[in-house]
């Protein structure tokens, strides 16, 4: 299958085959792919958190409007956002810098000091609200990242946060709940997995100049 086809492969899955897991090394790279998501500044406000246990899942299945992907699937995905972001997180930032590229403070200092004053600069909620633009984009790639690896997956926004946040103890971690992805293999008789996909035009949605 080329990249083509397996984007094309890939759709909201409805319905999962709960007894299909996804062996270790796949969801290995799933953790690998949502580290490596591209973040602004490099700052990775984000953090994932992998929910396998059933009887967590089956708590959570009542505040996600009762989506059967939220308890048949191989994995739950959790994309959380900081609570807040302080200075010392981008301190933490760019002294990984410093000693995985051996960058010299005296470069970086004027950096470091920006980006503090732009965090700060900032409210709480605007923080937050930055914060969610870079879990969208985690979102993206690791949709892409399972079609590639042909794991079916189904991305969700509709739960109650501030029940999984309590579920999931997320406050004690200083992180919120923003969006979901169930991962795993999908049901032999989810009859969505044969629509066909439904998109415009190629030239109605893209520009050449």
């Amino acid at each position: 299958m080329t990249t083509i086809d397996k984007l094309k492969w890939r759709y909201a899955t409805k319905k999962f085959d709960s007894e299909k897991q996804l062996p270790e090394d796949k969801l290995n790279i799933l953790k690998q792919a949502f580290n490596l998501t591209a973040t602004s500044f490099g700052l990775q406000t984000l953090h994932l958190l992998i929910v396998n246990d059933s009887s967590t899942r089956n708590r959570l299945l009542e505040h996600s409007y009762n989506q059967r992907q939220v308890l048949d699937s191989s994995h739950l995905l959790v994309i959380c956002i900081q609570d807040n972001i302080s200075d010392a997180d981008v301190d933490a930032y760019f002294d990984n810098v410093k000693y995985i590229r051996a960058t010299p403070e005296t470069i970086l200092s004027p950096y470091r000091q920006n980006l503090k004053n732009m965090m700060r600069d900032m409210s709480v909620e605007k923080r937050q609200e930055w914060s969610v633009k870079q879990a969208y984009i985690a979102l993206g790639n690791l949709m892409t990242v399972c079609a590639i690896e042909q794991i079916d997956s189904c991305p969700m926004e509709g739960f109650v946060p501030k029940a999984f946040d309590d579920i999931l103890d997320l406050q004690s971690k200083n992180l919120k709940s923003v969006l979901l992805l169930p991962v795993g293999y999908r049901a032999a008789d989810d009859m969505f997995a044969d629509f066909k996909k439904v998109r415009k035009p190629l030239k109605e949605t893209v520009m050449e100049l």
